[in-house]
C-alpha cells in the first residue's frame, strides 16, 4: 500500500486516454488499493488512475470517506437515494444510459483550491467490472452520478476545467502552474493555491 502522486493539470498525465484492464490481478488490487489511500489521504470522494499517472480505466469513489452515515441517519438516507452503498472500485467503466441535467459545483484533487460549475446528467447507468473480474450494473443519482462522470472523464483525457470558458481555463491554468513550481521548490506537496 501506497499514496501516490496526484498530477496536477495540465501534466500530460491528464491527457492521457485510458485503456482498458486486461487482467484481473494482485497488481489490479494493489492499485486499488493505493488508489483509496491516495484518495483519503487528500481529502478526495473520487479518483481516476489516470490522475497517479497510470493509464488504466479504473475508478474509485467513496461519498462518505469519514463514515459519518452510520451516526447520521439523515445522510445515509441521502446517500441511498443516490443509489451510493460504500466505497466502490469501477473497473472498465461503460455508460449505457443517461438522464436529467443538472449543475454541480465540482472541483478536483488534480486542480486543488478551484471549484467551478459543470452541467452533467442527473443519472447514469453504468456497466463496469469489481476488481475481481465481475460484472455489475449499476444507476447513480445526483452526486453520485455527478462523481462518476467527473471520473470517467478523466479516463478520457479531460478534467472538469475544459468545460469552462477559455478565459476561466487560462486563469486556473496559471494558477496551477504556479502551484506546481512552488511545490517542486520545496519538494513538498501543496494542498492549496498560496
Amino acid at each position: 500500500m501506497a499514496v501516490r502522486k496526484i498530477r496536477i493539470w495540465p501534466d500530460p498525465a491528464l491527457k492521457e486516454v485510458a485503456k482498458k484492464v486486461q487482467t484481473f490481478n494482485a497488481e489490479l488490487k494493489s492499485l486499488v488499493t493505493d488508489m483509496f489511500e491516495t484518495m483519503y489521504k487528500a481529502n478526495g470522494v473520487g479518483l481516476a488512475a489516470t490522475q497517479v499517472a497510470v493509464p488504466l480505466r479504473v475508478i474509485t469513489i467513496d461519498l462518505d470517506p469519514n463514515g459519518q452515515a452510520k451516526d447520521e441517519p439523515d445522510l445515509k438516507a441521502d446517500l441511498d437515494s443516490m443509489g451510493y452503498k460504500g466505497p466502490i472500485a469501477i473497473i472498465n467503466p461503460e455508460l449505457v444510459a443517461a438522464e436529467g441535467e443538472l449543475i454541480w459545483s465540482e472541483g478536483c484533487l488534480s486542480v486543488p483550491g478551484i471549484n467551478d460549475e459543470v452541467e452533467r446528467h442527473e443519472t447514469v447507468t453504468i456497466k463496469a467490472f469489481d476488481p475481481d473480474g465481475k460484472v455489475f450494473t449499476l444507476t447513480a443519482h445526483n452526486l453520485f452520478a455527478v462523481a462518476i462522470q467527473h471520473e470517467m472523464d478523466h479516463l478520457e483525457g479531460r478534467v472538469f476545467v475544459e468545460y469552462l470558458s477559455k478565459l476561466k481555463r487560462d486563469v486556473i491554468r496559471r494558477k496551477m502552474e504556479r502551484l506546481k513550481v512552488e511545490s517542486t521548490d520545496d519538494g513538498v506537496e501543496a494542498a492549496q493555491i498560496v
